[in-house]
């Protein structure tokens, strides 16, 4: 099945890359008045909205999480500026968040009744969480059939996570890329290392234990840490554990969550026998902005949260080089971890609101030019496949096209399961138990009971 998957998601990304050549908090649950008031809603708003926005005057706010460059000022508002010029009558200002503190800050604007009217983030937030609990409008009339074929071009997937459970669309999306690893590449050669890692960047669990190995003979210190200090990463640690024996986070539905399957378990264990033989290192306080400062300073010798963004972001400080590399599995065919960025809209019960906040999110994701430009301003690749290979001709060519050769290993995006933020508590808290003492089977155990109570309650 691993190997269908990848082989059906290489084609995908081909038929892309040929084309350019030519979290939150809340747990109020969803009442049927406000998912009601939320379709009424939008249904008035597709009735509202002009195919160019002519004649539309608001005053609108989107919030944003620090996607590549959409969390720097300069650079969005010279995109409203562009905006602008074709819709002199919607003026848009924008608050930046950040993941430490930004869901907090949604919650509190839900509760209190001031959310902004656009948000740019993943569907966890905005399907899973805040579109299951009625409080984003469905944006179903700007998924065309032309813009579905399009983006289904490159992954269906991104197209059944930005639908809820009742089939509304609560995002619109922009771009998508897969998380890796990364390897000091200097460390590794001078260990002779390299010799277990695939010429596309793939290795099995036993080439990786080998490499492991071979690094500690050769002097380094530490070679890796499994880090749960917080959720920052988390998609590192989980995608580290699913690979290594073929897990896999839920069952296909998303209607379970399945760490405690034979093969997860068989993973932790692995993961805790590595530690208690010196072979890596694990830290209780660690969130993955320190483990990443760990790697960029040479202090470690890879990585487990990586992509194309973070390559960028530490190219200037680091003294060796960085290579991308895919997570161990048993039989060499990974599933990494995906993410999607995009838009939603709150039902703030405003129809031209809601029309203008539509016209900017068509004008950053479907303008023909400023939509594969907002798509290089996120560091990430298009979730269009006529938008091709965005950076053809760029300065960033040749480092995106190391990044591109992942996509072909993109597995579920399982994050749009029920009970997501909880289970993203849990699942640090587990890592906590397993290496301080507390039985693989006891550990996930809870974590198991404590994710799925979870998801049926919001489910219910």
């Amino acid at each position: 099945m691993k190997k269908q998957l990848s082989l059906l998601l290489a084609a995908g990304m081909a038929a892309s890359l040929l084309a350019g050549c030519g979290g939150g908090t809340s747990s109020t649950a969803t009442d049927s008045s406000s998912a009601s008031t939320a379709t009424s809603t939008a249904e008035a708003t597709a009735e509202s909205t002009t195919a160019s926005g002519d004649g539309l005057t608001a005053d609108i706010t989107m919030w944003t999480y620090p996607i590549g460059k959409f969390g720097d000022a300069e650079t969005v508002n010279s995109i409203i500026s562009k905006f602008q010029e074709t819709n002199p009558g919607i003026n848009v200002t924008v608050e930046y968040l950040d993941y430490t503190n930004g869901d907090d800050q949604v919650t509190a604007a839900i509760e209190a009744g001031t959310t902004p009217d656009i948000v740019m983030e993943g569907p966890e937030r905005l399907v899973s969480n805040w579109g299951a609990k009625g409080k984003m409008l469905d944006l179903s009339d700007l998924w065309t059939e032309e813009a579905t074929a399009d983006i289904a071009g490159v992954s269906q997937s991104v197209v059944n996570a930005c639908k809820g459970a009742d089939g509304n669309y609560y995002e619109y999306p922009l771009c998508m890329t897969t998380h890796t690893m990364a390897i000091n590449k200097d460390l590794f050669e001078a260990a002779d290392a390299l010799q277990y890692i695939n010429e596309d960047g793939t290795w099995t669990t036993e080439n990786f234990q080998k490499a492991l190995q071979a690094l500690k003979d050769s002097g380094v210190d530490t070679t890796m840490i499994v880090y749960c200090g917080g959720q920052g990463g988390d998609q590192g640690t989980r995608a580290l554990v699913n690979n290594l024996y073929s897990g896999q986070f839920t069952n296909p539905d998303h209607t379970a969550y399945t760490t405690d399957s034979d093969a997860n378990k068989k993973a932790l264990q692995q993961l805790l026998d590595w530690s208690n033989e010196g072979l890596i290192s694990y830290d209780a306080a660690a969130q993955a902005s320190d483990e990443l400062q760990l790697f960029a300073n040479g202090t470690i010798a890879m990585t487990l949260c990586w992509n194309a963004s973070n390559q960028a972001q530490y190219a200037s400080s680091v003294t060796f080089t960085p290579m991308a590399v895919a997570f161990p599995s048993d039989d060499g065919v990974p599933e990494l971890c995906g993410g999607i960025w995009g838009f939603g809209i709150f039902n703030n019960g405003d129809d031209n609101k809601a029309a203008a906040a539509k016209e900017f999110i068509k004008f950053l994701c479907d303008d023909e030019t400023q939509g594969p430009e907002s798509v290089r301003l996120t560091g990430f690749f298009p979730v269009r496949a006529s938008f091709g290979d965005v950076y053809t001709g760029t300065e960033d060519e040749a480092r995106m096209a190391e990044f591109a050769g992942f996509m072909q290993f993109l597995g579920d995006y399982y994050p749009v399961t029920a009970g997501w933020a909880e289970q993203r508590t849990a699942w640090w808290n587990m890592l906590q138990q397993i290496f301080t003492g507390t039985s693989v089977d006891d550990a996930v155990a809870t974590y198991t009971e404590t994710s799925n109570a979870a998801l049926a309650s919001a489910s219910a």
